[in-house]
């Protein structure tokens, strides 16, 4: 009889809540009313893309061809060029790059440079998904990267995932930081999905309920026929 109860509790537990309408969630009954987005709603706050240590950037000096040039930054963050020698590119932006690179030319004799820098691979902007997730490891950070997308890279969430326990570690201003998110929540509209930035580790956390579940799915053929009617 333990193990039927524990068997019902664990059914309820993975009942769906309905959506319900909230201060920000505005749900409607008749799916076929959903109003397509205007033109603001297609466009998300953009964010600075920093350039790190072995990024890949191309540099074009208008006018200058001889200093146009791909460049990979250096482990220190460094590139190299002519003229100028060694400049300092991690942190800064492609634009905030290209302004000190004009500013080191004029100092070279160069009249009125135009340097324009993009940014055309990074390794450094990335996140690290852990935890019970289906394929764990390292993914490029998104202009728009947020919790549910940066876990839809990682295949989405594991057998064993527990939603209520997703945590998002980050380092502001050198302080480490931590918050505990609900994965199930989110899906739901209860509070907005969270952006995700560079450097970012979010570990999604094992559900021992689950791993139970399972166990006693595994046992069925030894266990009551009751038990089992209820499983299915």
């Amino acid at each position: 009889m333990t193990i039927l109860f524990m068997m019902i509790a664990l059914t309820a537990c993975n009942r769906r809540e309905p959506l319900q309408s909230s201060s920000r969630l505005t749900v409607v009954d008749d799916s076929t009313t959903l109003p397509p987005p205007e033109r603001l709603d297609l466009t998300a706050a953009d964010r600075p893309a920093l350039i790190g240590p072995l990024d890949t950037i191309q540099v074009d000096v208008f006018n200058v061809p001889d200093l146009s040039r791909e460049i990979q930054v250096d482990a220190g963050g460094q590139i190299a060029m002519p003229l100028i020698g060694t400049i300092d590119a991690r942190g800064r932006t492609a634009q905030e790059l290209g302004t000190a690179i004009e500013t080191a030319l004029r100092k070279r004799y160069v009249r009125e440079p135009e340097v324009t820098v993009n940014i055309k691979s990074s390794i450094s902007q990335v996140v690290t998904i852990d935890g019970q997730v289906v394929e764990p490891g390292l993914y490029p950070v998104t202009n728009q990267m947020t919790l549910l997308r940066a876990v839809a890279s990682a295949k989405g969430l594991s057998e064993f995932a527990r939603q209520d326990d997703v945590v998002i570690l980050r380092t502001v201003n050198g302080r480490r930081m931590a918050g505990l998110y609900n994965v199930s929540a989110i899906r739901r509209g209860a509070y907005d999905d969270p952006p995700i930035y560079a450097n970012d580790l979010i570990v999604v956390g094992d559900s021992p309920q689950r791993r139970l579940f399972r166990d006693f799915v595994s046992l069925a053929p030894l266990l009551a026929a009751p038990l089992i009617a209820i499983l299915q």
